[in-house]
């Protein structure tokens, strides 16, 4: 397995190689983000809106405080509530989509009919309506946008275990009498983790930007603490001076989506080179 990795990394183009290093370096900060960031993040060390300077390397905030230890805090809540919403959704989606494939009939319309009626509703509407009755706590942020992603990732997963289901290993196993359970988790998902895994980057992906756009609206992460898309609101009116400080946590917003993607691109590609190199 792991000789496979580095054989895959080995083989990996330019532009994968960037993404895997925006994507690490990315995580690295936010994980070491409490022992690198150079201030408090709460406390006013500088002036309003200062200049990039050796004291502070991306400058103050519209409070005085230093905005590469607000981004690093920043970071580390964006990553960490889009892991989390993202691992979420996947379980909620995976899960009930395998269900469906496998429960066919009234389990299977059940299940679609109220993905349907979820996916009917403008997501961004639906995630303002129920936030603002209840409340904006981070809890309740992630289980919310999971439930509204988890949409999408069902829809891919019913569709993959549909295609496994008809084929004969499957039958085999349900002739032998081998359990819902024991069919997903030994003949479906092995066969299912590589696209599965692609989505995951790609929901990743969306789930950041969606984070973001709640904050940016008063309703994601709420101060004193922020995320990027709440750092953009917070130093928005530093534009009007011509100060570049909304545009540092938007820069880092746009680069990880990037990162992401890049490495999701390779993951296809492999996948796709997998499949032609498969024999008939």
């Amino acid at each position: 397995m792991m000789k496979a990795f580095f054989r895959a990394l080995r083989e990996a183009s330019l532009s994968a190689w960037i993404g895997l290093v925006i994507v690490v370096g990315n995580a690295l900060c936010a994980i070491l983000a409490g022992w690198i960031a150079p201030y408090d993040p709460a406390d006013p060390v500088g002036g309003l809106w200062e200049g990039f300077t050796a004291e502070h390397w991306l400058g103050t905030d519209q409070l005085g405080r230093d905005m590469l230890s607000r981004m690093l805090e920043g970071g580390q809540l964006t990553i960490g509530i889009a892991l989390a919403v993202t691992a979420l959704a996947f379980v909620i989606g995976v899960l009930g989509g395998f269900i469906a494939a496998l429960g066919r009939g009234a389990v299977d319309q059940v299940l679609s009919r109220i993905v349907d009626a979820l996916m009917a509703i403008p997501t961004l509407l639906f995630a303002l309506l129920v936030l603002s009755v209840m409340g904006t706590s981070v809890p309740v942020l992630i289980v919310v946008i999971a439930i509204l992603e988890s949409t999408r990732v069902f829809r891919l997963a019913r569709a993959l275990a549909l295609d496994l289901a008809a084929m004969d290993f499957v039958e085999v196993a349900r002739l032998r009498g081998e359990s819902m359970l024991w069919i997903m988790r030994r003949e479906i998902l092995p066969n299912t983790t590589l696209p599965l895994m692609s989505e995951f980057g790609l929901r990743f992906c969306f789930v950041v930007l969606f984070i973001s756009t709640l904050s940016f609206l008063g309703l994601g992460i709420q101060p004193p603490a922020a995320d990027w898309g709440g750092l953009v609101r917070e130093n928005a009116q530093a534009i009007n001076f011509g100060i570049a400080a909304p545009l540092i946590p938007a820069a880092a917003i746009a680069i990880l989506t990037v990162g992401v993607n890049l490495v999701v691109d390779w993951m296809l590609a492999r996948q796709g080179k997998a499949m032609l190199e498969r024999p008939a």
